[in-house]
C-alpha cells in the first residue's frame, strides 16, 4: 500500500472519530444538559469545570485538518478527480469548523459560563439551537467522510484493482 492511500485511509479514519465524539456529544450531552434545567446546568458547569469536549477538539481538530491537507497536497499531481474529491472534503470539513467557532462557541459560552441559570427559557433555547446545528455539522463531517472513500475508491480503480 503506497503512502498516499495511507494518509487517505488516516483521513477517514480521523473524520469518523470526530463523527462519532460529535454524535455522543448530540446523544447524550446535549441531553443531559437540557433534562433539568437550572440543575442539569450547574452540574455540567461544574463537571466542565477541569475538561470538556472542547479540549479534545481543539487538540485533535488541528491534527485531522492538517492530515487531510497534507493528503490533498500528496495527491495533487493525482487525477483531477481524486483531487477534488479530497478538496471539497477538506473544504466541507473546514465549513464545520468555521461553524464551531462563530455558530457553538458562543453558546457555548452562554450555557457553560456566563448564561443565567434561572432563566430557563433562554438556556433551553441555546441548547436546542445547539443540537438542532451539532446534526448539520454532523451532515458535514459525514459528506467529507464519503468524499474521502470516494477518492480512495478511485485510486483502487486507477490502480486496475476494482
Amino acid at each position: 500500500m503506497k503512502l498516499k492511500q495511507i494518509s487517505l485511509y488516516v483521513c477517514i479514519v480521523l473524520t469518523s472519530g470526530i463523527l462519532f465524539t460529535n454524535l455522543y456529544n448530540s446523544l447524550v450531552d446535549a441531553t443531559s444538559w437540557g433534562a433539568d434545567i437550572p440543575d442539569s446546568i450547574r452540574t455540567v458547569r461544574e463537571y466542565y469545570k477541569s475538561v470538556n469536549p472542547g479540549n479534545y477538539y481543539r487538540g485533535v481538530t488541528p491534527v485531522v485538518q492538517l492530515i487531510c491537507l497534507l493528503t490533498v497536497l500528496l495527491f495533487w499531481k493525482s487525477s483531477k478527480q481524486i483531487r477534488y474529491y479530497l478538496l471539497i472534503a477538506l473544504i466541507i470539513y473546514l465549513i464545520g469548523d468555521v461553524l464551531t467557532f462563530t455558530y457553538f462557541y458562543p453558546r457555548n459560552e452562554f450555557v457553560f459560563q456566563t448564561g443565567n441559570i434561572k432563566d430557563i427559557n433562554a438556556m433551553e433555547k441555546a441548547i436546542t439551537e445547539w443540537q438542532n446545528m451539532n446534526w448539520v455539522r454532523s451532515v458535514l463531517v459525514v459528506i467529507s467522510i464519503v468524499l474521502y472513500c470516494m477518492a480512495l475508491h478511485k485510486t483502487y480503480r486507477l490502480q486496475g484493482l476494482k
